[in-house]
């Protein structure tokens, strides 16, 4: 059965923001895009949902569609929906953020994406449609979700040094951290364990490797 609605449908879309931290700097996965509008231009993984499909079956589906990258960490962001935030309709999108830890990296440009690519926060090219909105709206999300310890343990290896770890939170805040406190924290939190191993870091002692505690 159809229905006719009195009032015109906006259409609606997903995009995400997928975050790692690669050389200590915190990065954001970006496409080129490969139609228009705006071909040639960078944006956020995202596109159109299907009639059949939730809205993070929608995200993950176009983040694997345009990068290659899936089972990662989602959690939905914000719903953006000013009315010329897209140049071909009315179209509203909720938008997620992600955490991509170093060894689900690589990556692929596919689908109506030309190229994939990560990013350095802090050197972002011109983003297209209200992306860099977003993108500040996720980074400041990020910062918050800082609070909590599962958020930095996404974003390091299953197995981590403490180094690991406090470099991923200096790549969120954007700030060192004191060494010392930091570790005296960590450790506090009782949410880590030491595995028994040690990973050999250039010409310093080796350092111990830590793990979650199940």
């Amino acid at each position: 059965m159809s229905y006719c609605y009195e009032y015109p449908h906006p259409a609606v879309t997903t995009d995400v923001v997928a975050f790692t931290v690669i050389r200590d700097d915190l990065q954001v996965l970006l496409i080129r895009r490969a139609r228009p509008p705006y071909r040639g231009a960078w944006a956020l993984p995202g596109g159109f949902i299907n009639p059949d499909e939730t809205l993070e079956e929608c995200v993950r589906r176009e983040l694997e569609e345009e990068t290659g990258i899936d089972d990662v960490f989602m959690e939905q962001l914000h719903t953006f929906s000013a009315p010329d935030r897209d140049p071909r309709e009315r179209v509203i999108t909720t938008a997620y953020y992600a955490l991509v830890p170093p060894n689900r990296q690589e990556i692929r440009g596919a689908s109506d994406a030309a190229e994939a690519r990560w990013f350095a926060l802090e050197g972002l090219p011109p983003l297209a449609f209200d992306h860099a909105h977003i993108v500040r709206t996720a980074r400041a999300r990020l910062v918050e979700k800082l609070e909590d310890p599962a958020t930095a343990f996404r974003l390091v290896l299953d197995v981590f040094t403490l180094s690991d770890l406090q470099r991923v939170h200096e790549a969120i805040l954007g700030v060192a951290i004191d060494k010392r406190n930091f570790r005296k924290k960590i450790l506090g939190q009782g949410l880590i364990e030491e595995t028994g191993a040690k990973r050999q870091c250039g010409a310093h002692r080796p350092a111990m490797l830590h793990r979650v505690i199940e």
